[in-house]
């Protein structure tokens, strides 16, 4: 896969820190992030949204359409190339087919409205499905995800809050930890309004999620290498029990 693209609806599905879950996904993937902003016309300040979008991702391409109508579709042909692969990833509902549709000019990809009660999207799409274009490129189609599950590491978590790696490096104590120290960058941001608090503890948490899968990696390490160890015991006293 060369690019990974994240579908955000405008009318239910907008979350800055969901996309900062995503982000942190989309960067281990080794692929290239773009974020779409679709449904643009069912929202009333579309252009405020993309700014705020563009403030946290750092460069990612941000492109605001309306899979429906078709405006700013035409701006995916750029990714789109012969022997190229991109995948679209998103909550269902948001317009991945609808958009994939387009893209192919034809409908065959099953499309569906969201639930009215609950703003839900239905899973239209059930299975991975790869569709050859045109163009010779490739596009995959995946089911919504409703949890997102995060995987990576702390470089992939500093890709996405660049920002906070830097403040930090601006910090008066080496050690700070960032809650009462004089000198602190990252109080310091906050306080002026530079960096809010709701993308700092975003930070944090998804911090102390890395940490968690990575203490949890380790342990079953070291349960394998134990149990290999006692293997090769048992074998050794089984070969001298024959002997």
């Amino acid at each position: 896969i060369d690019t990974v693209i994240m579908v955000v609806a405008l009318d239910f599905d907008y979350n800055l820190r969901k996309i900062e879950r995503y982000l942190t996904l989309m960067w281990n993937s080794g692929a290239d992030p773009v974020i779409i902003l679709n449904k643009a016309d069912q929202c009333e300040n579309p252009d405020e949204l993309k700014a705020e979008v563009e403030a946290i991702s750092y460069g990612i391409p941000v492109h605001t359409m309306s899979a429906v109508t078709g405006q700013g579709v035409d701006e995916l042909d750029q990714y789109i190339s012969s022997g190229k692969t991109i995948t679209f990833i998103g909550s269902s509902g948001v317009g991945k087919s609808t958009i994939i549709n387009h893209l192919i000019g034809e409908e065959v990809m099953e499309v569906g409205d969201v639930r009215e009660a609950d703003k839900r999207g239905r899973h239209t799409t059930t299975h991975r499905q790869l569709i050859p274009l045109s163009s010779g490129g490739n596009v995959i189609d995946n089911p919504g995800m409703r949890e997102i599950k995060i995987i990576g590491n702390v470089d992939n978590l500093n890709q996405t809050f660049p920002d906070i790696v830097n403040l930090q490096k601006l910090c008066k104590f080496r050690n700070c930890q960032h809650e009462t120290e004089p000198g602190c960058a990252i109080l310091q941001a906050i306080h002026d309004g530079d960096l809010t608090e709701k993308r700092y503890q975003s930070y944090l948490k998804l911090g102390r999620e890395l940490a968690y899968l990575e203490r949890r990696k380790d342990q079953r390490q070291l349960y394998n290498k134990n149990a290999r160890s006692k293997q090769r015991v048992l074998k050794e006293k089984i070969k001298i029990h024959k002997r």
